[in-house]
């Protein structure tokens, strides 16, 4: 059955005894890390979770969150990872939207719980720490696997929406199960691979890591990202794959100390959220001899991924063709991906259009939002909402997104959420926020601003006033006044308009 309960039985049973946990704390076999996910399950159980039900997480990667991840999938109820970069009132409205039973948080976000948005949950959260949360799990009762159907709901994540409001993503056991099996080619995963969590559990991105799960390999997780840790990480736990976005890999090769490290255990890079260049794949390579690289492309609700440009791919493009290093690489097996015209129709090879599929691993669809489910599923299949080409070869370029929607250091922005916040300050009259290029993070949030003429903030200003209403990744770090924001005959704001004119000379442009 594809069905992680499936997955996880299998795994005790054929790989027990193999590594499942190489952490700081402990080191577990999988026999002992499943006998710890079943008193974990119980542990919820006696909590009040029962099938069906969802409980939240805030917290930064750890085994103790990937435990109570998989007791969730073994008793039958559904874990909500949330990301805890978002403000108070962001994470209660997740909270609230998911009917969450529970919450779960690392000790270092206690002071989420005296916030007036989140002091409600007191009664209802535990601390992912040594002490409290390994007491109450040694006190509870193992429960007994909870077999799931492959319909069920398995895990629930929460993507941004134009409007502010969070869509919460349901993803069932066979969606994650069969992305997993599609993967399974170009991650070669092995019983004696280490794979590192770097990549933020509340991330979809992080779900590749089930395909080592299913072959019995160890797992180890990096709780914050610097240079060193993570690369203290694979240097200590000898680990063989990791998943980077282009920010941290640029970041790595940028640190004084990269070569001090042992990283002769790494065999493979997989990376995501952007293409990266020609000149960056071959530093990496340099810095990483032996180390293949491997791309894909996807999304929340495609569990998360939809195309790869695998290892072979990245070694022939640097022999001879590298514009294929700028694509999203072929549709994964069993993905029905077509780029379709505004009325529906396939346009054909090489044109523009929207990117549509169909697949096992496509969602089966958002939590309370009904409009946005009707607008996403139309009969043709799941329309993206990315703007994209196919070639001749079947090689995927993405061109833009439709939603208006910024990648930065890996994380995804709605424009339109950052317009509302920055529009509320009295000295903001109009607001337009963009993406422009960034050597850092691939992409930055840029704000257009025209000022109220009684009141002249500055930049500043404007951030300090952010801070509290919207996630740190979500405020523009850079900015502009200007007298009119050019707009079409209806009054819409010409967004193009502003990337052209200020894409190019973003590193000139204020910082506030």
């Amino acid at each position: 059955m594809l069905t992680l309960t499936s997955a996880l039985q299998n795994t005790i049973r054929l790989y027990g005894g193999n590594r499942a946990i190489v952490d700081a704390e402990v080191e577990l076999t999988w026999r002992d890390y499943g006998a710890g996910i079943a008193r974990t399950a119980g542990m919820l159980r006696e909590l009040g979770v029962d099938k069906g039900q969802r409980f939240g997480i805030v917290g930064r990667n750890s085994y103790r969150q990937a435990e109570l991840i998989n007791a969730g999938f073994w008793s039958g109820s559904v874990p909500v990872p949330v990301n805890y970069r978002l403000a108070p009132r962001e994470i209660a409205a997740i909270l609230d939207d998911a009917e969450c039973r529970y919450l779960a948080l690392d000790a270092a976000f206690a002071a989420l719980l005296e916030t007036p948005e989140l002091q409600g949950w007191r009664e209802r959260a535990l601390f992912l720490e040594p002490g409290s949360y390994d007491d109450l799990k040694s006190a509870a009762s193992p429960l007994s696997l909870v077999e799931a159907e492959e319909d069920d709901d398995a895990l629930m994540l929460y993507t941004g929406g134009t409007t502010g409001r969070g869509k919460g993503v349901r993803l069932s056991h066979r969606n994650i199960v069969a992305n997993a099996l599609q993967i399974m080619r170009v991650l070669s995963p092995r019983e004696d691979d280490v794979f590192l969590h770097t990549t933020p559990m509340f991330h979809a991105a992080d779900m590749k890591s089930t395909i080592f799960t299913m072959f019995g390999a160890a797992h180890s997780y990096l709780p914050e990202f610097t240079p060193v840790a993570l690369l203290g990480a694979i240097e200590r736990y000898r680990v063989t794959v990791a998943g980077l976005i282009p920010t941290t890999i640029l970041r790595l090769l940028d640190e004084p100390r990269f070569k001090d490290f042992d990283l002769s255990s790494l065999r493979l890079i997989s990376y995501g959220t952007s293409p990266i260049l020609p000149p960056l794949i071959r530093r990496t390579m340099a810095a990483f001899p032996g180390v293949d690289m491997q791309q894909f492309y996807g999304l929340t609700e495609c569990s998360p991924y939809l195309s790869t440009l695998d290892q072979a791919a990245h070694r022939q493009a640097l022999d001879g063709d590298e514009q294929v290093l700028s694509s999203a690489g072929r549709p994964l097996p069993g993905t029905d991906l077509r780029i379709l015209d505004d009325t529906g129709n396939e346009v054909p090879c090489g044109q523009s259009g929207e990117i549509v599929v169909r697949g096992p691993q496509v969602t089966k669809g958002y939590h309370n939002r009904p409009q946005e489910q009707a607008a996403a599923y139309r009969e043709h299949g799941f329309h993206t909402g990315d703007m994209g080409r196919l070639d001749e070869n079947g090689y995927l370029y993405l061109l833009d997104r439709k939603r208006d929607i910024v990648i930065t250091g890996g994380e995804n922005v709605y424009t339109r959420e950052v317009e509302e916040v920055l529009g509320q300050h009295p000295g903001v009259r109009e607001v337009s926020v963009v993406g422009v290029p960034d050597a850092e993070y691939g992409e930055a949030l840029f704000a257009v601003i025209v000022a109220n003429p009684s009141w002249q903030p500055s930049g500043d200003e404007l951030i300090d006033h952010c801070r509290p209403l919207i996630g740190g990744y979500k405020i523009p770090r850079k900015l502009a006044f200007v007298d009119a924001l050019p707009k079409n005959a209806l009054g819409k704001v010409l967004k193009q308009d502003l990337r052209e004119t200020y894409g190019a000379k973003a590193g000139e442009l204020e910082s506030a």
